[in-house]
C-alpha cells in the first residue's frame, strides 16, 4: 500500500499450504508475512526461500509458546523451554529474520507472581538475541504480570521490544492501554479485532481470543491508529487473523465459509483501511 507496508501472519487455518498462501498474499497486495513455528513442524527455511523469491518481507518468527509458563519455575521443564527459545533465536539469525516474537506466559490457573528464575531465563534469551542481532519481541497475552515483569526488567535492553496484539489487549488485558506503557519500545504488531471479555463477572479464558478482521469487533481503530502514530515505530503493520472459531463461539464461522481468495482479499481491504487511518494520524502529528 502507498506509504505503508502490510504483512500477514501465516496460518494453517486459511486452508492453503503456506507456500501457496505466500504467493496468494503477494498477489493480493500484501508486502510480507510472519512465520509461526508453534507447531514445531514448520520449515521456516523453505518459507523464507519462497518469500525471497516473491520479493516479500519476512517480518518475524513466532516462537513456540506452549512452554512459556515453564520458564518461570524450577526444574528441567524450564530448562527445556529456554533451550527451545534459544534454538528459535539461532534460527532467526541464520535465516536473517530480524524479530522473534515470544509469549511470556500461558494459562490462567496461576498465582501471577513472577519469579527471579524466570527473569533470569528470559535474560539469557535476551542476551543471546542481542549477540545474534535479533530483536526479542515480547507479546502481551494472558498473565500480564509476567509480561510487565520482563518489560520492566529489560527496559534498557536494546534487544528486547514490544509486540502489540490489539485483540489480546481487549480480552487478556481487559482493555488496558499497553501502548501508554510500552509504545516507545514497539517493534512488531499483531493487529486484529475482538469482542473483549465475554463473562459478565470478568473471568478470562482462551475462548475470548478471537482474532477477528479489523472492524468486526469492538476495537476503536481510530484510537489504535493514533496510538501507533504516537510511537516511534516505523515498521510494517502485521495482521494476525483467524478463520476458525473458538469452541462455542462461532464468531469466525463466516470467514471459514468464504473462499480463501475472498477472505484474503477482504483481509487486505481491512488492512488498507487501518493503514489509511494510521497514515492520517501520523500526518496530523507533523
Amino acid at each position: 500500500m502507498y506509504k505503508q507496508k502490510l504483512c500477514m501472519a501465516l496460518s494453517t487455518q486459511f486452508g492453503l499450504p503456506s507456500d501457496e498462501l505466500i504467493v496468494l498474499l503477494k498477489k493480493t497486495g500484501f508486502d510480507g508475512f510472519a512465520i509461526d513455528t508453534s507447531d514445531r513442524k514448520t520449515d521456516a527455511a523453505h518459507l523464507v526461500e519462497i518469500g525471497k523469491r516473491e520479493n516479500m518481507i519476512i517480518q518475524s518468527l513466532h516462537a513456540p509458546f506452549n512452554k512459556s509458563d515453564d520458564m518461570w519455575f524450577e526444574g528441567e521443564l524450564g530448562d527445556v523451554a529456554l533451550k527451545e527459545l534459544l534454538e528459535n533465536t539461532e534460527l532467526c539469525a541464520k535465516l536473517e529474520i530480524p524479530v522473534m516474537v515470544s509469549h511470556t506466559f500461558i494459562g490462567f490457573d496461576n498465582d501471577n507472581i513472577p519469579t527471579q528464575l524466570g527473569i533470569e531465563r528470559y535474560g539469557a534469551l535476551a542476551k543471546r538475541a542481542g549477540e545474534l542481532g535479533v530483536t526479542l519481541a515480547l507479546e502481551n497475552t494472558e498473565g500480564e504480570e509476567y509480561f510487565d515483569a520482563l518489560m520492566n526488567a529489560f527496559r534498557s535492553e536494546k534487544s528486547v521490544g514490544f509486540c502489540w496484539d490489539t485483540g489480546h489487549e481487549l480480552c487478556y488485558n481487559r482493555g488496558r492501554n499497553l501502548m501508554a506503557d510500552y509504545g516507545d519500545r514497539l517493534v512488531a504488531t499483531h493487529l486484529n479485532d475482538n469482542l473483549g471479555v465475554r463473562d459478565f463477572d470478568g473471568k478470562i479464558t482462551y475462548i475470548d481470543d478471537l482474532h477477528l478482521l479489523p472492524f468486526d469487533g469492538i476495537s476503536d481503530w481510530n484510537v489504535i491508529a493514533e496510538r501507533l502514530a504516537a510511537s516511534p515505530f516505523d515498521g510494517p503493520l502485521t495482521f494476525e487473523l483467524n478463520t476458525v472459531s473458538k469452541p462455542g463461539r462461532h464468531k469466525n464461522d463466516k470467514y471459514a465459509a468464504m473462499p480463501v481468495e475472498g477472505y484474503i482479499a477482504e483481509a487486505y481491504a481491512r488492512a488498507c483501511r487501518v493503514a489509511a487511518l494510521y497514515i492520517k494520524a501520523k500526518e496530523a502529528i507533523k
